[in-house]
C-alpha cells in the first residue's frame, strides 16, 4: 500500500506542475485563471495529504527523526535525511500555503500579478524541493512504477 501512495504522491507532482504553470501563463497573458487554479488547489492538497501520510508513517520524514541514534542532531548532519525530514516537507508545505493564498486572492478579485507573484515563489520552493532523478541520494524517478 505505501509504495502505491508514494507513486500517486510522485505522479500527482506533475499534474500540480503542469496546473501551476497554467495558471501562472493565463494570470500573466490576463486569460481567466479560476479554473485551472481551483484544479491546482485540489491537487496540490491531495498532493500534501499523500505526502503528510508517507511522512509520518513511511520509511523516511519521522521515521528518520526517531530512529537516528542522536535524533534530530544526528539527522541534519546527513545531508539526504535532512532533505526527507526537514527540507522536502518544509518547502513543500511553504508552497502549498503560497498557492492557497493566491487562490483565495485570485477567487476574490485581487489583481492577477499579485496571483502570479505568490504562484511563481510556490513554484521555484516546489522546484527546488522536488527529489529530481539527477539528484544524488534522493533522486527519485521521473514517472514511478511506469
Amino acid at each position: 500500500m505505501n509504495t502505491g501512495l508514494l507513486h500517486l504522491h510522485n505522479l500527482l507532482r506533475w499534474v500540480v506542475l503542469i496546473s501551476l504553470l497554467l495558471s501562472i501563463v493565463k494570470l500573466i497573458s490576463g486569460g481567466n485563471a479560476l479554473k485551472t487554479s481551483k484544479i491546482l488547489l485540489i491537487s496540490a492538497h491531495s498532493t500534501l495529504v499523500l505526502g503528510l501520510y508517507q511522512y509520518f508513517f513511511g520509511a523516511l520524514g519521522y521515521k528518520l527523526i526517531s530512529t537516528a541514534a542522536g535524533g534530530m542532531k544526528e539527522v541534519m548532519k546527513d545531508a539526504t535525511a535532512r532533505f526527507w525530514a526537514v527540507e522536502h516537507i518544509s518547502s513543500m508545505i511553504l508552497a502549498i500555503v503560497l498557492i492557497t493564498i493566491g487562490h483565495i486572492r485570485l477567487k476574490r478579485g485581487a489583481k492577477a500579478n499579485t496571483t502570479a507573484t505568490f504562484y511563481l515563489i510556490a513554484l521555484l520552493l516546489i522546484l527546488s524541493a522536488i527529489p529530481w532523478p539527477f539528484r544524488a541520494g534522493i533522486g527519485r524517478p521521473w514517472f514511478p512504477g511506469l
